[in-house]
């Protein structure tokens, strides 16, 4: 059934909407925070023609490391580029951090976000530090960001639980002072044994907790790394399917086709949320490989199509990891178009629902969506269609939170000169 309007004019009204995953336009109406019908008289106290545009529900970034953003260079370049110089530039980056410099980095990449119509982010942060700096920094910021931009934080043990000495204390401390998710990286643990025993030591933790789990598997080229079969197996014993994330899991693009069909069967059964990071792993991964190169994605079509929910992270901006980005979670959509073989109609069209929809589902989010009755939280993209905001990758044109504009791009305008004429280009697909 639907809201009734309230009585006099709505709040704002967005006409001529094309609502993502919709067809034909719509008008928007927001009174009091919330989407209702819109009026029949028309009546609004602010109002903007949206002229066909795209809109969204608020983006999600379900994979990014804060406490990390903004350090490219410090305290020294990563020459070779890989996964591992990254973490030995980080861990010398970490003695110099302080809570102030973690927070003025880390609010000017909100704003980023924010104005890119990111609400939601899902962040990892080191704690191997005895004095847990960036998390008490991150425990500050979700404070005073929510209701802006709303925080899950991940204890992240950047060099292992089981390999880092008093790793188990700092995690536990760590979701004592405020941790939302617990996280892992087993690969990166000393023996195959220690990455077994880290993955049931962050499930321990969870359960005990009621918290969620998000860890960083099997990021590697190598074969033999097999640890989302350890988060399945874990998942399944302790009944925590949908509250579990298995993040990069590169090394499943590297395993033979029978084996990986049991384990996506096995992961679908779990309920696994999987997230993949196009802009870091399609540069981090492969160093080794003389030819041909490996993309270094997990299997995200073959997931797909067992059922199991697929999400794209963000993963780094301008860190030890990856100089570049900024923080836009269609960049790494578009990114994932070219290296993952998704440039299938359909496939297009679901890119937008894994930055929006599916890393919802992966955070457990309460009320997501576009809907008469709910909030007022959406984006609208410089763009027609789902294609054309993954080919031009524009600015967001407006940003909502509880119906309140919270970001707004006003586009530049390009004109040429042809043949002694003026005119413009906006780069869409002429109607001939």
């Amino acid at each position: 059934m639907s809201e009734p309007t309230s009585a006099g004019p709505v709040d704002l009204l967005l006409r001529r909407a094309q609502v993502a995953g919709t067809e034909g336009l719509t008008d928007l109406a927001v009174s009091g925070g919330v989407l209702v019908d819109p009026p029949a008289d028309g009546l609004a106290r602010e109002t903007f023609d949206l002229e066909g545009r795209l809109v969204t529900p608020p983006l999600v970034e379900p994979h990014i490391h804060l406490d990390a953003v903004l350090t490219v260079g410090q305290p020294r370049p990563n020459v070779s580029g890989s996964l591992f110089e990254g973490i030995a530039v980080w861990a010398d980056r970490v003695k110099d951090l302080t809570v102030d410099d973690v927070l003025a980095r880390t609010r000017e990449v909100l704003r980023w976000q924010l104005a890119n119509g990111v609400q939601h982010v899902r962040t990892h942060v080191d704690v191997c530090d005895p004095e847990l700096t960036a998390l008490r920094a991150m425990v500050q910021l979700r404070q005073e960001a929510r209701g802006v931009v709303d925080l899950q934080i991940v204890a992240f043990p950047q060099l292992g639980i089981l390999g880092y000495d008093g790793g188990k204390d700092l995690m536990r401390r760590a979701v004592e002072l405020g941790a939302d998710v617990v996280g892992g990286i087993p690969h990166y643990e000393m023996t195959r044994e220690d990455g077994v025993a880290s993955v049931e030591f962050a499930f321990a933790l969870a359960e005990e907790h009621g918290l969620r789990v998000d860890i960083h598997c099997d990021e590697t080229d190598d074969e033999h790394s097999r640890f989302v079969e350890v988060m399945v197996a874990e998942t399944l014993r302790r009944g925590m399917s949908g509250r579990v994330t298995a993040s990069h899991t590169t090394a499943m693009g590297s395993y033979g086709a029978a084996y990986a069909y049991r384990l996506v069967s096995n992961i679908a059964r779990a309920g696994l949320h999987m997230v993949v990071n196009p802009l870091d792993n399609s540069v981090l991964q492969g160093r080794f490989d003389t030819g041909p190169v490996r993309r270094g994605l997990t299997r995200v079509k073959q997931l797909q199509e067992a059922g199991v929910n697929v999400a794209i992270g963000h993963d780094s901006v301008m860190d030890p990891w990856y100089p570049l980005g900024y923080a836009d979670p269609v960049q790494a959509a578009m990114v994932l178009v070219h290296v993952g073989h998704m440039s299938g109609d359909e496939e297009l069209r679901r890119l937008l629902s894994m930055v929006t929809t599916a890393p919802a589902a992966a955070l457990g989010l309460e009320g997501y969506g576009i809907r008469v009755g709910g909030p007022a939280d959406l984006v609208v993209h410089d763009a027609p269609t789902e294609a054309d905001a993954l080919r031009l990758v524009p600015r967001r044109l407006l940003v909502l939170r509880d119906g309140k504009v919270v970001a707004r791009t006003r586009p530049a305008e390009t004109t040429i000169a042809w043949k002694g004429e003026e005119s413009t280009v906006d780069f869409l697909r002429p109607q001939l």
